[in-house]
């Protein structure tokens, strides 16, 4: 089969997949397996009428995917997976990650919005438009991979697109929002095709004169101590980590430098970082998929707590409950909001929360908080209670008339009488 057949082909069957269902985030080829779709979260089969793929196939997809493109050729060969997009006429973009297994080729194809969404499309927190006030300092985006730190990145973005006049310079792997040149420029890179590695991209973005840069993901120390430098000289740096709280996000970003750079990298994160957001997708009551996130900011306890570490008096996860009136909050206090507002089960808000215990205690007040209203609004009923038969009294007998007392005579009579007198 001829390049142009196999194009033909694999849009076919990537047109089928995506009429198949709503809500498809993935596209899934592997050997021995028809194409499948994540819905929601959950791997289905759709019946398009094609077979179990076969490794040679999916390896004739990939090449059409990769257009001959060396460095993607090269990152196959030498590390086993290497990342791209692909296009879709003018309606469907995908991220599309190409892989060896088991000796054959298996790829996933993300399908990303052809739309930039917004803050408010996204349902997020009023507290996020203030993220974007910050002139320097690094701003990460966490969780683990298919729960929208893009999504979330890209409204943040547009956000700033929409209100100033600056220059954004993205570095990605692939781009996967297309921002229209509005009030802000944006130069958006891509990674293989505009530049070659994410330190030299970095280090390039420092002299192409921008405010706000945007790193697809920060992979090892050079790309860090790149973007601690670019916060540190007047730029807001966006970008992303998988890590699923605010305190493993400080643990991953130490672990990778020395023990005796420690200190020294505390410091200067403590003064560089202005935001830590985590988030996660669960499955919500009426389907679909509901947003869940932490959002730590920087403040004098936050500061102390990385640049001492934590301990039993400073616990990062303490301080982010603490600063609810800032609009800071955990994972734990959203997903007890979402459950409230009976988006999610009580089980869903167990399952994904850190502090498991402490989840518990809250569900169980969250429920009897919810059952005590209805106990006061139940009408009191009035209870009628009949009236006792009146007792059958015994029959009133007459009184006998007293009998006559008999004054008595004689001599007792006279002494009786004298008795009286005295």
């Amino acid at each position: 089969m001829d390049t142009a057949q196999q194009t033909n082909d694999l849009n076919r069957v990537l047109t089928a997949l995506l009429q198949s269902a709503g809500g498809i985030s993935d596209l899934l080829f592997v050997p021995g397996k028809p194409p499948q779709t994540e819905v929601y979260g959950a791997l289905e089969t759709p019946d398009i009428g094609e077979p179990v793929l076969t490794g040679l196939r999916i390896e004739g997809f990939a090449r059409v995917i990769m257009k001959g493109n060396v460095k993607l050729q090269q990152d196959l060969t030498e590390r086993g997976s290497c990342d791209c997009s692909y296009t879709l006429g003018e309606a469907n973009r995908f991220r599309v990650n190409i892989y060896r297994q088991n000796g054959s080729f298996a790829m996933v194809l993300r399908r990303l919005s052809t739309s930039v969404p917004s803050l408010q499309s996204l349902g997020l927190a009023p507290i996020f438009a203030d993220l974007i006030k910050e002139k320097n300092g690094l701003v990460f985006v966490t969780g683990g991979s298919g729960n929208g730190k893009t999504t979330t990145l890209a409204a943040l973005l547009n956000e700033i697109n929409q209100t100033s006049k600056v220059h954004v310079v993205t570095l990605e792997d692939p781009i996967e929002f297309l921002h229209p040149q509005l009030n802000s420029t944006f130069s958006q890179r891509e990674l293989g095709r505009d530049f070659f590695n994410f330190p030299d991209g970095l280090r390039a973005a420092l002299r192409q004169a921008p405010k706000v840069i945007f790193v697809g993901e920060i992979r090892d120390r050079e790309t860090l101590e790149i973007a601690l430098t670019a916060g540190e000289t007047g730029h807001l740096v966006f970008s992303t980590l998988h890590t699923i709280s605010a305190g493993q996000t400080i643990n991953r970003i130490l672990g990778m430098f020395n023990k005796d750079e420690e200190q020294l990298v505390r410091e200067r994160l403590a003064a560089s970082l202005r935001y830590i957001i985590g988030q996660r997708l669960v499955p919500k009551l009426d389907g679909g998929r509901q947003l869940i996130t932490e959002l730590m900011g920087s403040s004098l306890r936050t500061r102390e707590a990385i640049e001492l570490g934590e301990n039993e008096n400073r616990r990062l996860h303490d301080i982010i409950e603490a600063g609810s009136n800032a609009g800071w909050h955990s994972f734990e206090q959203s997903l007890l909001k979402a459950y409230e507002e009976k988006l999610i089960s009580e089980e869903t808000a167990q399952l994904y929360c850190i502090n498991k215990p402490k989840m518990r205690q809250r569900l169980d007040s969250a429920n009897s908080r919810q059952q005590r209203p209805a106990k006061s609004t139940q009408t009191a009923q009035m209870i009628v209670v009949p009236a006792a038969a009146k007792p059958v009294l015994p029959p009133i007998l007459p009184q006998p008339e007293p009998a006559e007392i008999t004054k008595p005579s004689g001599p007792m009579s006279m002494v009786s009488s004298m008795m009286g007198l005295l």
